[in-house]
C-alpha cells in the first residue's frame, strides 16, 4: 500500500475498513493514536474546525474525550470512548460515541498496526450499531476528513522519526 492512500471498505452490514500506511514504526504510529499532546495537533476536523479540547487517559478502561470548534466557538462538537484494549505498539480497542449520537449509537474500533518493510500499515476496523448506521457515517465525508487528518499525522511522524 502506497503511503498517503486511505483505503475504506464495507465488511457485512456494520463495518468499515479503513487501511493506511505510515513510513514510521508502530511505536510512533500507536504514540500518535495514544498521546493527548500529538492527538491535538492531527485530529483536528475539517477546516476551519479545530480541536479545542483532548484528553486522554491511555489504559484499558481509560477514557477520552475530544472537542472540536469552529471560529469563535461556532458548531462546537465532541466525542468520547472507552479503551477495552491497549497492546503497545500493535492495537487499540475502544468505543467511540458522538455527544450528538449522529452515528446512530457507539461504535467499537480495532486498530491494528502491522509492522512492514519501511514502515506500519494502519487497520482499522469499526463495527457501527446498526447498518443504517454505518450508511449514515458513510455519507459524511468522513473517508475525506480522515484523509486529511492522516497526512497531517504523517508529518508529525517525519519530525519524529527524524
Amino acid at each position: 500500500m502506497q503511503k498517503g492512500t486511505l483505503d475504506m471498505q464495507m465488511e457485512g452490514d456494520r463495518f468499515l475498513r479503513f487501511k493506511r500506511f505510515f513510513e514510521a514504526p508502530p511505536q510512533l504510529v500507536f504514540d500518535c493514536l495514544t498521546r493527548a499532546e500529538l492527538v491535538q495537533k492531527w485530529l483536528s476536523g475539517p477546516p476551519p474546525m479545530e480541536m479545542v479540547e483532548c484528553a486522554i487517559e491511555p489504559e484499558v478502561g481509560g477514557a477520552f474525550r475530544y472537542v472540536w470548534s469552529g471560529p469563535n466557538g461556532e458548531h462546537r462538537f465532541g466525542m468520547q470512548g472507552i479503551f477495552k484494549e491497549l497492546s503497545a505498539p500493535h492495537r487499540i480497542v475502544h468505543t467511540e460515541i458522538f455527544d450528538e449520537d449522529w452515528t446512530g449509537g457507539e461504535t467499537l474500533c480495532t486498530t491494528s498496526l502491522l509492522p512492514q518493510e519501511n514502515g506500519t500499515l494502519m487497520d482499522l476496523l469499526v463495527e457501527y450499531s446498526t447498518a443504517e448506521a454505518r450508511a449514515g457515517a458513510m455519507q459524511t465525508g468522513m473517508k475525506d476528513g480522515m484523509s486529511q487528518s492522516y497526512d497531517k499525522m504523517d508529518k508529525i511522524l517525519e519530525i519524529r522519526a527524524g
